[in-house]
């Protein structure tokens, strides 16, 4: 399974089911030095966020709550990754209904003029686009324009085992496809010119070049071919582009006014700027007006805290924030039905992972990184949006940030994709 957010190419050798997209992790510790930073400022931003209508109270006992204490130790366990990885900013939100709320901004929102890391920005959010690609997917199939066992090739010609490869196995990763982000050809063409445009079709070029992996269904190995895949499904089955279609059907519903699928690089301010060491150098750029049309379906949408709040609970539960369905009972029932991973404790349904009990997904494309999961036997949320994209020490940064946070906030229940190194 390669890595869950997909940076471009496969870096280090990890486990064989979970291999690794990543460039050679050129990052972390170097980063004081090209921008002449000598430590990532500590400073932080408390903001309130609106009540979500229909939060529940966590069982007792289910996490030890967010007094001040609990705080002071998250506040220290997040600089700690700051400073050791150097991290330029960082917002993290907790919500844990009847034991309190955390939100803080860290660090720098901007290298150049040192404009503080804030709440309201807008972040890039990579694969978390996945949730809402499969998301309008079950919607139509909900409403009978498609059904998830069809085959791949009765909406989209030209792909290969097309006919035996369906749409339900797509949404699970368990395609076989060759992921197109891996490709060489491909990483030279975005990094050679970052800002040019790529359509579905030559993206999917890229992938089908290549041999099946195995396959369909035989195991999960993520791929961001097979949700460019189901965007054009949704593009066919519900009439319209796909950017509108999800507006219209999925984000004006649950009134995420700040969350939306960009056609090309245009940016809504106010915006951190983001750092990414993907490029055709090895050397940090700042990749903020970077197209993301290369990711589309499989990762190119915009969001922010307080959206992506909101997002986490629609996603684990399949309702709205009035409390009306977002898709049926049965439909979310086969979305959280997941399949093991290579990953101790990570297994993947229909567009998204649930580990250790945290439904939802994480994301990362050039310069940003981003993890939006719920903790439903708790009624606990966590979003964590970073202004980079660079490993450290091998391992995600917003899985760091995840996994130091919920090993204080929810001890029972911590978040982490930490994947093995196979020997030699």
């Amino acid at each position: 399974m390669a890595r869950w957010c997909g940076r471009l190419r496969r870096g280090v050798a990890i486990a064989a089911a979970a291999a690794a997209i990543g460039l050679p992790v050129a990052a972390g510790a170097v980063w004081g030095a090209v921008h002449g930073v000598a430590e990532v400022g500590p400073a932080t931003v408390d903001v309130a966020v609106p009540h979500i209508p229909g939060s529940a109270p966590p069982s007792a006992d289910e996490a030890p709550g967010l007094g001040p204490e609990v705080k002071r130790r998250l506040d220290a366990a997040v600089r700690g990754i700051m400073k050791e990885a150097r991290v330029p900013g960082v917002t993290v939100g907790l919500w844990m209904p009847g034991k309190g709320t955390y939100v803080r901004a860290f660090g720098i929102a901007d290298q150049h003029n040192g404009l503080p890391m804030a709440p309201d920005l807008y972040m890039r959010i990579g694969s978390e686009t996945k949730t809402f690609t499969v998301t309008a997917l079950l919607q139509l199939a909900d409403r009978g324009r498609v059904a998830l066992d069809d085959p791949i090739g009765k909406y989209v010609d030209g792909v290969p085992g097309g006919s035996r490869i369906t749409l339900r196995q797509l949404a699970g990763m368990r395609s076989g496809l060759f992921n197109y982000s891996e490709d060489e050809a491909f990483f030279r063409a975005l990094t050679s010119d970052p800002r040019r445009s790529f359509t579905p079709r030559q993206l999917l070029g890229y992938s089908f070049k290549h041999p099946a992996l195995f396959p369909p269904g035989q195991k999960v190995d993520y791929s961001n071919t097979n949700l460019l895949l189901l965007g054009l499904v949704v593009e066919k089955a519900g009439g319209r582009p796909l950017g509108d279609y999800i507006r219209d059907n999925i984000l004006r519903p649950a009134g995420l006014g700040h969350t939306l699928f960009p056609s090309d690089a245009a940016f809504p301010g106010p915006h951190a700027q983001g750092y990414t060491n993907q490029t055709a150098s090895g050397e940090i750029e700042n990749a903020t007006d970077w197209n993301p049309s290369w990711a589309w379906a499989a990762g190119a949408m915009i969001s922010d805290l307080r959206d992506l709040r909101v997002w986490a609970r629609t996603v684990a539960t399949g309702t709205l924030p009035d409390g009306t369905p977002l898709i049926s009972r049965a439909l979310q029932r086969q979305r959280l039905t997941v399949r093991p991973t290579a990953i101790p404790g990570a297994g993947y349904g229909l567009g998204v992972f649930d580990v250790n009990g945290w439904i939802g997904h994480n994301g990362s494309l050039p310069g940003y990184e981003s993890l939006t999961v719920h903790l439903p036997s708790a009624r606990a949320t966590l979003v964590v949006l970073l202004n980079t994209d660079i490993d450290h020490g091998g391992q995600e940064l917003s899985t760091r940030f995840g996994e130091a946070i919920t090993k204080i906030a929810t001890p029972g229940h911590v978040f982490s994709l930490r994947v093995r190194p196979t020997a030699g």
